[in-house]
């Protein structure tokens, strides 16, 4: 198991991803791979089977930003090879601007043996958005 978190309000533009800057459990056997301060996270198919699974949850506050449109939806995805999985889009319409609401996403990702896939929280929707408590965490399952 491997935990990345950012507890600082970070905007996140169109089609940008969420960083994460601190890793209170980070993964020790190189199966997980993370550059502290980045957004985007390689998953490795070091396995004997055919795949490797993993479990990636994603949790955090989102706010529409100063200067966005209050009442417009925001949303986030967990982004595999950089497309946004609909299954895990987790989408909120705050009355106001800077109105913070919790967001929470899981999903199993499936890496062949030998390859690698890159995970990523980005944001899929129309206008930026403020997260902060980002928090993410990937389990090796099988």
């Amino acid at each position: 198991m491997a935990e990345y978190i950012n507890a600082a309000l970070q905007n996140v533009l169109v089609g940008g991803n969420v960083n994460f800057s601190e890793s209170p459990y980070p993964c020790n056997k190189g199966i997980v791979l993370h550059r502290q301060g980045s957004g985007v996270f390689t998953l490795r198919g070091a396995c004997n089977q055919c795949f490797a699974r993993y479990k990636v949850s994603f949790g955090g506050n989102i706010a529409i930003p100063t200067g966005g449109a209050a009442g417009t939806p925001v949303s986030l995805a967990i982004a595999i090879e950089g497309e946004p999985l609909a299954s895990a889009t987790m989408i909120e319409t705050p009355g106001a601007l800077a109105e913070f609401n919790n967001v929470f996403t899981s999903v199993y990702v499936s890496v062949p043996k030998g390859c690698c896939v890159s995970v990523a929280v980005e944001n899929n929707g129309t206008q930026a958005v403020d997260v902060q408590n980002a928090n993410i965490i990937i389990e090796r399952i099988s």
